[in-house]
């Protein structure tokens, strides 16, 4: 009877012997510097392995929370979180370090990317592979990036990735503006003529530079000619005849102002 209670206690107290041991078998970043920390999560970025390197991140900044290797790990994270799908984490932590240094020489890439995750949000893998016509997605996110963008070329008009930011701002434009047709089209097919006429409209007043002007004004004719509005249905006519006569050009605007404009023609809330 002594012996099988020694037994039993032996084997408890190897038990918890081996319970004791376990953290540090698995902690294999134990006794890591933060150099180490984030020369593993720069290799496993290069190996495509963003999860590992968001872990690394994670620990450098949660053992080391000051100096430059947190720092760097906090603008490198937005990275890993774009490049790994995960665009809220990439926004949030872009968002993040834009709070807390936002006199930072690099916190222009901070903004940079926080438009990229909103620019790719709809592009879904199935996209890559098939043709979709980006502008008949739902806009939100497009809006998002666009006024992402209008913010960094704003604040950072010298800076390497306004250039890419102003191209991409025209890409998001045209299919803001192919949105808008697509929305008109519906009412007209819906025998919505009036709502179909307002979003023509919204195109010609805050779209001008871009190729669906054209086609806006032609719904808009349509549009009040079965609504027996022969004034206004004769006034857009005049217009698309001058369109396409000369050309229909709006004074030149800054990012800035661009951006508002389209985010109340749309009748959305910027915040």
């Amino acid at each position: 009877m002594h012996l099988f209670r020694f037994l039993i206690l032996a084997l408890l107290l190897s038990l918890i012997s081996a319970c004791s041991l376990l953290p540090e078998q698995i902690d294999k970043t134990k006794g890591w510097s933060a150099s180490k920390f984030y020369s593993e999560a720069k290799s496993a970025m290069m190996d495509g392995d963003y999860d590992g390197a968001i872990e690394y991140y994670e620990g450098l900044e949660a053992r080391y929370p000051f100096g430059r290797y947190a720092t760097q790990a906090q603008l490198d994270i937005i990275y890993a979180h774009y490049k790994n799908s995960e665009p809220d984490s990439a926004i949030a932590a872009a968002e993040r370090f834009i709070r807390l240094h936002p006199q930072n020489p690099y916190v222009d890439y901070a903004y940079y990317l926080k438009g990229l995750a909103n620019f790719n949000r709809n592009h879904s893998i199935t996209t890559r592979f098939i043709p979709t016509d980006s502008s008949q997605r739902d806009a939100g996110a497009a809006l998002t990036s666009f006024s992402d963008f209008a913010e960094l070329v704003r604040r950072f008009p010298e800076s390497k990735y306004a250039s890419d930011a102003r191209q991409r701002m025209i890409y998001l434009r045209n299919n803001l503006a192919k949105y808008q047709i697509h929305v008109a089209r519906y009412y007209m097919r819906r025998g919505a003529y009036l709502a179909a006429a307002n979003r023509a409209n919204r195109v010609v007043a805050n779209f001008q530079r871009t190729s669906v002007v054209d086609e806006a004004l032609q719904i808009m004719v349509d549009a009040y000619t079965r609504l027996g509005l022969k004034n206004l249905a004769a006034d857009a006519e005049r217009v698309l005849a001058l369109n396409r006569q000369n050309g229909l050009f709006a004074e030149e605007q800054d990012e800035e102002s661009l951006s508002e404009r389209i985010w109340e023609s749309l009748g959305l809330d910027k915040e």
